[in-house]
């Protein structure tokens, strides 16, 4: 099993997915370079958070045009897993393999704390190691996190159950206060329609191990790796 993790110029937590990966759930993980124009038979592909290319005219923008991109878009075409991470749920969104936009947080601020989630689908290759209506604790760090979308898609995606995890308060509320950028519907996380490809803004990643404050992103990468290795035996 490989996964491999893009790195763009200026991405910045590439090493953070890389070492969750690979030290504390145990599997292979390997950089992959934005220039490269093959995945190298990878398993799974995580874009991680950063600013790609210095979130130039918008947060991935630029990043949707490098070579490795059109890899990756035939990649989940064909049913890949790839997993978005905070910059890279931006660049999902800018190659159109996730609907809407990551507009600028509501108070015009870059945000940087502790969020709480509730799991809405746990039935996605990214969270089976959830259960629906659990709260996590994961931390957010970002800029332009507001998602966005016209109210047919928003429909589209609460009636499908393809709002993966949405933000709320420590007791599971959709509080206003507890919407740190102003997110339609509370949205933290959205899956595609084939539920292969997930972003989500807050950074699994950062709440893998106790000594970070929480183990709450864990089951991201437990899941994914449970789902891989599932796909192997069915093969």
């Amino acid at each position: 099993m490989k996964i491999a993790v893009v790195t763009f110029p200026g991405s910045n937590c590439d090493y953070d997915c890389y070492k969750a990966l690979r030290d504390v759930v145990g599997v292979e993980a390997r950089f992959q370079w934005h220039g490269d124009r093959s995945l190298a038979g990878a398993d799974a592909v995580i874009l991680p958070g950063g600013f790609s290319y210095g979130d130039y005219l918008r947060a991935g923008a630029i990043a949707r045009f490098s070579p490795i991109m059109e890899n990756i878009v035939d990649f989940a075409r064909d049913g890949g897993a790839v997993l978005g991470i905070c910059n890279g749920f931006q660049i999902l969104c800018e190659s159109e393999l996730l609907p809407g936009a990551l507009l600028r947080n509501r108070g015009l601020t870059f945000l940087s704390h502790d969020v709480h989630l509730r799991v809405e689908n746990p039935e996605t290759p990214f969270t089976r190691d959830y259960t629906k209506g659990e709260v996590l604790r994961m931390p957010i760090a970002h800029g332009e996190g507001n998602y966005h979308a016209d109210e047919e898609t928003l429909s589209m995606l609460e009636g499908e159950g393809r709002i993966v995890f949405r933000y709320v308060d420590r007791a599971g509320r959709t509080t206003p206060e507890a919407n740190p950028n102003g997110s339609a519907h509370h949205i933290a996380g959205i899956i595609n329609e084939a539920g292969n490809v997930l972003g989500l803004m807050p950074h699994p990643e950062r709440a893998v191990e106790a000594i970070l404050g929480s183990t709450d992103g864990l089951g991201v990468f437990t899941s994914l790796v449970r789902h891989l290795e599932g796909a192997a035996v069915e093969a």
